[in-house]
């Protein structure tokens, strides 16, 4: 059995767009996705910001992501059906997620 590296970090900006309202801004490398939508005026569900509470858990339509801590409140099932938390999660290139809840706020 070999052991599998852990996704590398981006080391570019990446567009996300959220859905359903289309709403498309970008991130920066080393900023999670909750943080870059906050500075692009864009109010996503979140609480606890450390991905135990689950209120960002959203759905990853497209792109690749990866979880800065190491056991986020996400199931392996869940991150199998592209579940992931906005919170502590970085896009590894651009992403889509759906965020029924998310709100512009300009």
């Amino acid at each position: 059995m070999h052991a599998t590296a852990p996704p590398e970090p981006a080391t570019a900006s990446a567009l996300v767009r959220i859905e359903p309202l289309g709403l498309v801004f970008a991130s920066e490398p080393g900023v999670t996705l909750l943080r870059a939508a906050e500075a692009a005026g864009i109010e996503l569900p979140s609480s606890c910001r450390n991905g135990t509470c689950r209120t960002c858990l959203c759905r990853m339509r497209t792109g690749r992501a990866r979880h800065v801590i190491d056991w986020p409140g996400v199931s392996a099932e869940e991150r199998a059906e592209g579940w992931i938390l906005p919170c502590v999660a970085e896009p590894l290139g651009g992403v889509t997620l759906e965020v029924p809840g998310a709100r512009s706020i300009f």
